[in-house]
């Protein structure tokens, strides 16, 4: 059975399964024993009132905070079917698929603590943006979108809204990560594949703080918010060479967007939302992603604290 007890001795090992080395464990460790403790007290829905005190019945076989954090790092890092990480963990798969659903909301409120180590980023709500970009150390950021395939639906009607330019059926998501930092700063909400990036950004009205600069690709085509200098790389005009000044311009917005390019890298190291998407909860897929992001930040977080 695995545990992080036994790996804990494995360093390597730990890392590869949860994507996290010791330290950033134990830093993500503190916030979930509160994100656990508050699960635990919370009032029960009159269907689920429970029968036994806390700790009565039967001893669950993630018996430490620990071993429950493990757990889901594991299944979110390596996305393995619930059968296998029901065998490794030793329980039923029935258990294994409850397990899942009630420590990724724990993790996402551990990950999400403003006290915590992520301070709660990445913002979801678009009117709170122009407040969280001011905060930043750097006026530059870079918005971009990022498709994650999923299973065929079923109803015709999702399939077709679900079916995407890249001749798959995926749910997207856009997010801006600015420049200095390398965090992700706001992540929107999950959309079916057909919608477009820039659509997108209409529908939710973006508001960026006086002199931000925004590098966006092509994909955006004609969205420029207001108070702010956007840069998008300039296409080749039919049968015309591009002029020196514009490919020069152009080299510079690519070195600036493989930013956004090494976040999402980052990102889908949770092979969760790297791998064509299992789970069929609903809302489940955009829960996912955000804690993703969340966890990207925890380690850029750690890696720039400690370079500084």
């Amino acid at each position: 059975m695995l545990s992080h007890d036994r790996l804990r001795r494995s360093p390597r090992a730990l890392r590869t399964f949860t994507g996290l080395d010791q330290a950033e464990f134990e830093k993500l460790l503190v916030p979930c024993v509160q994100a656990w403790n508050m699960h635990v007290s919370m009032p029960q829905h009159p269907e689920h009132i429970r029968k036994r005190h806390v700790g009565d019945g039967r001893k669950a076989r993630l018996l430490t905070v620990e071993d429950k954090l493990l757990f889901i790092l594991f299944y979110f890092k390596i996305y393995p079917r619930q059968e296998v990480i029901a065998f490794l963990f030793d329980m039923s798969q029935g258990r294994t698929n409850e397990w899942i659903h009630t420590l990724s909301t724990v993790l996402q409120l551990a990950l999400g603590d403003p006290r915590g180590v992520v301070r709660g980023l990445p913002e979801r709500h678009p009117q709170n943006l122009e407040q969280v970009l001011t905060l930043c150390v750097s006026v530059d950021v870079i918005i971009d979108g990022t498709e994650r395939r999923t299973r065929r639906p079923t109803e015709a009607e999702r399939q077709k809204l679900c079916y995407s330019e890249k001749k798959m059926h995926t749910v997207k998501s856009n997010l801006i990560v600015d420049v200095e930092e390398r965090l992700v700063r706001y992540l929107s909400s999950t959309y079916a594949g057909s919608v477009h990036d820039k659509r997108i950004c209409d529908q939710k009205t973006y508001t960026f703080p006086p002199g931000c600069v925004l590098f966006q690709d092509t994909s955006f085509q004609g969205y420029e918010p207001d108070d702010s200098r956007t840069y998008q790389p300039k296409k080749k005009p039919q049968g015309q060479e591009l002029t020196p000044a514009d490919k020069a311009e152009n080299t510079m917005i690519s070195r600036m967007r493989i930013v956004v390019e090494h976040v999402l890298a980052g990102i889908k190291r949770c092979h969760i939302v790297q791998d064509v998407f299992r789970n069929t909860k609903a809302h489940f897929d955009d829960l996912v992603m955000e804690i993703a992001c969340r966890r990207h930040n925890l380690r850029a977080i750690s890696r720039y604290v400690s370079e500084e």
